[in-house]
């Protein structure tokens, strides 16, 4: 008797997983609209669709938006020397071996990211203009409210090498 239990919450559980993994599959090619820890942005973990709805170059470089320390640590490796302040940093943007990163604390941002794990995030316009709401939420496959206007300044910007650090913005 006690082996038809186990195999009953065996066979619940491969449920749960299997639903799991076709729901997270269903937000994979999505494109949120959502406030950031900065801005008004989109959310995906499709380049390619914020690419064509940005109108931007296909060599030009996402920030990845993660939603814990874990998560980065399967990306990529951060330098020693630089752990701790990767850790503290709030609205800082870090550059790793030409990828750049950034660890997100903001409560509603963090919620979306944390059914996503990570994301590309950028600016809901269109490349090089200012926020135009109408083309935001054209472009967007779901908008995620309350959406508001933070209008704080960007993120810093760092480049973390081995044994050097190189401010390039904030």
């Amino acid at each position: 008797m006690r082996i038809g239990k186990i195999n009953i919450i065996y066979h619940y559980i491969y449920d749960i997983i299997g639903y799991y993994k076709k729901w997270a599959n269903m937000l994979k090619d999505k494109v949120f609209l959502t406030s950031t820890d900065t801005t008004i942005g989109f959310i995906s973990q499709n380049r390619d669709r914020l690419n064509d709805i940005k109108k931007r170059p296909k060599d030009k470089k996402f920030i990845t938006a993660m939603n814990s320390f874990d998560t980065l640590k399967k990306i990529t490796r951060v330098p020693c020397n630089y752990k701790k302040m990767v850790r503290r940093s709030i609205k800082t943007t870090f550059i790793v071996k030409n990828e750049s990163f950034r660890v997100i604390n903001e409560k509603h941002h963090s919620m979306l990211l944390d059914r996503l794990k990570w994301a590309y995030t950028t600016s809901a316009n269109l490349s090089g203009d200012i926020y135009n709401e109408e083309f935001a939420k054209e472009n967007a496959d779901v908008v995620v409210y309350p959406l508001k206007s933070k209008n704080t300044k960007a993120s810093a910007i760092f480049k973390l090498g081995i044994s050097n650090i190189k401010r390039f913005r904030g």
